[in-house]
């Protein structure tokens, strides 16, 4: 990796590293592909049990850089479909990466920004920071950020600050579901580090399981279909060699294998 995203790894926690302060940690196509490429290699590598985003610098993410915008002013409609398909895509991969994620917000969050704080499981965010869907007020719209946004902060919340554009506060980013717990800035690690031991302390298999039952069942229609996947992902788990383990140390009083390990 360059410098532009750095992958600090401690244990069994990997971090991902937005290293661009200078401009805000602003999006170019270099910060794309590497984010793309890290969610992916993390997502594979078996030591890894959590992932933690976080950023350099006083924002977080402040979307687009400004001299990726001005190229993108003069691409033909074929460009634009192949450049937003690199950010969806790497969105995409931090949303399904099989570890659990987790945004440490530490600055303001701007626009693109926004879809990397809502494609992650779980956020906690700075008091101080601020947030923004600025999209409007230049032209565009927050399409490609849009399928996490929304399921993050809910329809209704995404009409007003989709449309208005107006910066709100941490407080409110925690009232409307976009991010989990607000915090000082000397607590920030601490609750990051609370959600770490969480996760770590669960069965791979199970956390893994259930970042992809969430993902399924959100918003589905309670079906005779969506019962029955969800039978037979209660029967898959129970049977697994992690789902007995779990079951049988429980009964047994003892820690299971993976903390033993």
């Amino acid at each position: 990796m360059t410098s532009a995203v750095r992958i600090d790894l401690q244990g069994q926690v990997a971090t991902v590293v937005l290293s661009r302060p200078e401009v805000r940690n602003a999006f170019n196509d270099e910060v794309i592909a590497e984010l793309t490429q890290a969610f992916a290699r993390l997502g594979e590598e078996p030591a890894v049990r959590a992932v933690v985003l976080m950023a350099e610098g006083p924002a977080f993410c402040a979307g687009a850089d400004l001299n990726w915008m001005r190229r993108m002013a003069d691409y033909t409609r074929e460009e634009n479909l192949a450049d937003a398909g690199k950010l969806a895509f790497m969105l995409r991969a931090i949303y399904e990466c099989p570890k659990p994620t987790i945004a440490r917000v530490q600055g303001d969050v701007y626009a693109g920004g926004m879809g990397l704080v809502a494609a992650c499981d779980m956020a906690v965010s700075v008091d101080t920071a601020h947030y923004c869907l600025s999209e409007v007020k230049i032209g565009l719209v927050p399409a490609t950020i849009s399928p996490y946004v929304i399921r993050a902060m809910g329809p209704r919340a995404a009409h007003r600050w989709f449309l208005t554009a107006e910066r709100f506060s941490a407080a409110e980013a925690l009232r409307i579901g976009l991010v989990h717990a607000v915090v000082p800035a000397d607590r920030l690690d601490a609750q990051v580090g609370e959600w770490v031991a969480a996760l770590t302390s669960a069965s791979p298999n199970a956390v893994r399981e259930c970042k992809k039952l969430v993902q399924d069942v959100a918003g589905r229609d309670i079906t005779r279909l969506l019962i029955d996947r969800t039978v037979e992902g209660i029967a898959d788990i129970r049977a697994s060699d992690e789902g007995k383990e779990g079951v049988q140390a429980f009964l047994g009083k003892r820690k299971p294998n993976w903390l033993s390990s």
